[in-house]
């Protein structure tokens, strides 16, 4: 009988693991991620006008793609890079003759116009901001991590490439024990994570 449990209690363990699945190794078949920085509606930055340190900092973009600049008034910013938008802002401040040259700083601050989606055994399913460096492990961090039933091992990613889409399966637990590096994402990623098969 001592004998039966010994076995029992080796064998159990491989059950668990054999039911859990081998663990995928580094995607191969992702795109990298795309930066995309252009500005949208909800987006949401500072604008910093050295020496004018009384001027309103931050801005959202309207859902017309718009800001009330001071001075200038409004100003069309959607489908900019940021740096596109400061050139735009001193061509004004120097046509409307409120400053001969000034110098500016342009810090986004959300991009809430660009999302990642994080769906299934998360605490928080919904959409993210996406921001510049955003990674996977990053993104299940803001969905509240995974629930006690989350396949952490199987974790699915699908990103847009072109007119395609491409879904490959990563190892959360993989990238936090250090054994594989962290996915970037790019905005438009949808990660899902899907049940333990018990």
């Amino acid at each position: 009988m001592r004998v039966s449990f010994r076995v029992l209690g080796v064998l159990l363990p491989l059950v668990v693991v054999g039911c859990r699945g081998a663990r995928p190794g580094p995607p191969t078949n992702l795109p990298p991620a795309g930066a995309s920085t252009t500005l949208g509606p909800g987006d949401v930055f500072d604008v910093f006008v050295v020496g004018e340190p009384n001027l309103p900092k931050e801005f959202r973009v309207q859902p017309d793609g718009s800001i009330d600049f001071p001075y200038v008034e409004r100003v069309q910013v959607s489908g900019l890079e940021p740096h596109d938008v400061v050139q735009v802002l001193k061509a004004k401040l120097v046509e409307n003759r409120i400053l001969t040259s000034p110098q500016l700083s342009l810090v986004v601050k959300q991009y809430n116009s660009k999302k990642i989606s994080v769906i299934g055994q998360v605490a928080k399913p919904g959409s993210l901001p996406w921001t510049e460096g955003m990674r996977l492990v990053d993104a299940l961090g803001q969905s509240g991590w995974f629930t006690n039933i989350a396949d952490s091992d199987h974790v699915v990613l699908t990103r847009r490439s072109g007119a395609s889409s491409v879904t490959a399966k990563i190892s959360v637990d993989a990238i936090t024990d250090g054994a594989q590096g962290d996915i970037p994402l790019q905005a438009g990623d949808t990660i899902k994570v899907d049940s333990r098969v018990f």
